[in-house]
């Protein structure tokens, strides 16, 4: 007679049974996660595969990785990394889901090669496990870091551009053509400053407004010095008071700031300083006064 418990372990198996054939056939009919050939993402992707690399090697794989990973329920993630990868300005072309499978076939590489070298080691397995967590977390910090530096490049180079937009325009150009003068005389195109602007560009030939061209130079680049700069184009358009004086007046007080910010840098790294240096004359003194103590302790400066 069977049991109660025999027709739950088999009603469990079933169920088993079944979702591991759905999930099956639903990887199995995804579609591969499409190449992007257009806009920002696909100019930077067509730069990644044209550099080659690790990356250029693996994109098959991700984008197909990236097609089961649609089905998932990430919308909460996508969201978040979809904000992290246009301040990254595009990296490496990805979307959401394509991040989402770089981080695990990263995580399954690394806590592949962690569960050999505890095998060959006989290290402990949770090794292994730490190494598949630092593995899936490793692209996201590298998004993170390439949208911090960005940031960083941009808040460096933003005053001289404004400062040229508003001698641009003091010499008779409107705003779009002060921009384009200096997107065209850029000596380095993939500089991030020259790159937002020529995305602002193209959204206003698109015909968008210069208010939402500029609102979305301050989403692509979350810095103080952006928003700034922003709020006050376009105040200075919805009141009409000339651009060109309000531009002066940014660069003015942008470069006042990086001023403020290189000095309380300098006075945070004097602080820093003062632990190693203790450190430094701690030693000295030891090498000085050792030998000194050595012999006391010996009896070696015992009068004869």
């Amino acid at each position: 007679m069977i049991g109660w418990l025999d027709v739950l372990l088999g009603l469990t198996f079933v169920t088993i049974l079944g979702g591991l054939s759905a999930l099956a056939f639903h990887i199995g009919i995804a579609p591969v996660a499409p190449r992007p050939t257009l806009g920002g993402r696909g100019l930077s992707r067509a730069n990644a595969l044209r550099r080659g690399g690790v990356f250029a090697l693996v994109e098959p794989l991700v984008r197909l990785v990236a097609g089961w990973a649609t089905a998932a329920p990430l919308d909460r993630i996508r969201k978040s990394l979809r904000r992290s990868l246009i301040h990254a300005g595009d990296y490496l072309g990805l979307s959401a889901d394509e991040l989402i499978a770089l981080c695990a076939l990263c995580g399954l590489g690394v806590g592949g090669v962690g569960l050999l070298v505890c095998a060959l080691f006989r290290l402990p397995g949770w090794l292994a496990i730490v190494a598949l967590c630092v593995g899936t977390m490793v692209p996201w910090f590298r998004v993170l870091a390439v949208a911090q530096a960005r940031a960083r490049r941009v808040s460096r180079g933003l005053p001289g551009a404004v400062e040229l937009a508003a001698m641009c325009m003091s010499a008779g150009l409107d705003f779009p053509g002060s921009l384009r003068r200096i997107v065209d005389s850029a000596a380095d195109p993939s500089d991030p400053v020259i790159e937002e602007f020529s995305r602002v560009l193209q959204e206003l030939d698109l015909g968008q407004t210069r208010r939402n061209a500029m609102e979305g130079f301050a989403a692509r680049i979350p810095t103080d010095q952006v928003r700034e700069l922003v709020n006050s184009v376009v105040q200075a358009e919805a009141k009409g008071s000339p651009l060109a004086d309000v531009l002066t007046i940014q660069a003015q007080t942008q470069r006042l700031r990086r001023s403020v910010a290189a000095e309380e840098t300098a006075a945070a790294a004097a602080l820093m300083l003062l632990g190693p240096m203790t450190l430094i004359f701690l030693c000295v003194i030891v090498l000085l006064l050792g030998p000194v103590v050595v012999r006391f302790m010996t009896g070696g400066l015992a009068p004869a």
